[in-house]
């Protein structure tokens, strides 16, 4: 017969209320629920009675004392421009992994590159005593917080944060390669916004590998994507396809003489494919399109999409493991950037350049 009160306490069930019902003392008993290393020397018996319990009386922890005790909320603040379909919601499926199975909780902020927002924001995420805090595709420099913070496609220079970023050359690279021996030499480049920290440093690494490959930039094969034209302000989502639509046919009033674009993301990839079909125009006869990211719908486009492949989900998770290991750790050392690997995904949207262009 199992040891302990029958009886249920009433109420809320506290350590104490558990460990009086258990009758065992309140250090055994929680040693057990936090998995204690020195849990090991309490017998396997006594420890499934104590998790039964408190399973079968709803104990919840105090994790205000909890947090008193250990100097920690075990909470993080998570600032994004959006919860948009793509980026976001890759990225946050590996930080959700990750914080869940560290039993972290998590403050989302959505920001919609609104300056004061920004700057808003880390302060109440700091007034609600968050451990630390994770960006994505969120600029680092002016956030200034005494806990550690991880930006993942920042290029961030300031001294406290840790970047997670892809290598923008290799990723071009493998594009600009992949065109390039499939016969296109006219090649033309949607820019992302200004407001997005990967923009300039892709466009860089474009100008940088179309120099190394001889292939010329033509000033009329360039669309960038304009910051207000996605803004929320317009009303418009601003990762919606439309952003690609509309650049692609501001293109198409300056020129139609290029093969292939390089567009900044798939959801812009995707829009720029509508914009040429509605001018009469094939996907990939025509022109060959290639996006950026590899989103979830990126593979059941029509054409499905040939995209450089980040990988946003790991850089998700490992983001969350460096912000929680540097919380933990509680100490300056820390890297200042972690770079991480593209893939090139081959698919229906990208093939051999028309003869004779």
């Amino acid at each position: 017969m199992a040891k302990g009160k029958t009886s249920t306490p009433p109420g809320h069930v506290n350590l104490r209320m558990l460990a009086e019902h258990l009758e065992l003392s309140q250090t055994t008993v929680s040693l057990v629920l936090n998995n204690s290393p020195s849990a090991k020397s309490i017998p396997q018996e006594t420890r499934n009675r104590v998790i039964e319990a408190a399973k079968r009386l709803n104990y919840r922890p105090n994790y205000f004392a909890r947090s008193l005790r250990q100097s920690r909320s075990m909470s993080v603040g998570v600032l994004a421009p959006d919860l948009s379909e793509g980026y976001f919601t890759s990225v946050m499926s590996g930080v959700v992994q990750e914080l869940n199975s560290a039993h972290y909780f998590y403050f989302t902020a959505c920001h919609e590159w609104k300056r004061e927002l920004m700057e808003q924001y880390p302060r109440m995420l700091v007034e609600r005593a968050v451990d630390g805090f994770l960006l994505l595709n969120t600029p680092a420099d002016h956030i200034d917080v005494p806990v550690p913070v991880v930006a993942i496609s920042a290029h961030s220079r300031a001294e406290n944060v840790t970047n997670i970023v892809l290598d923008h050359h290799k990723a071009v690279e493998q594009a600009l390669k992949h065109l390039y021996d499939l016969g296109h030499r006219r090649i033309a480049f949607m820019r992302g916004p200004r407001a997005i920290p990967d923009s300039d440093y892709r466009w860089e690494s474009i100008q940088k590998v179309c120099r190394e490959m001889g292939l010329k930039i033509d000033p009329s094969h360039v669309a960038r994507i304009d910051d207000s034209s996605w803004s929320m302000k317009t009303g418009h989502h601003p990762m919606a396809p439309e952003i690609g639509y509309k650049s692609m046919q501001a293109l198409l009033d300056k020129a139609r003489d290029f093969t292939a674009i390089f567009c900044f993301n798939d959801i812009a990839a995707i829009g720029a494919i509508r914009a040429l079909k509605d001018m009469g125009m094939s996907v990939p006869g025509d022109v060959s399109v290639v996006g950026f990211d590899d989103i979830l719908s990126a593979a059941y486009a029509t054409p499905s999409l040939t995209t450089v492949r980040q990988p946003l989900m790991e850089m998700g998770k490992r983001g969350a493991q460096v912000l929680l290991e540097r919380i933990n750790r509680q100490d300056n050392g820390h890297l200042s950037e972690i770079v991480v690997a593209p893939e090139l995904v081959v698919r229906e949207s990208s093939g051999r350049a028309p003869a004779g262009k």
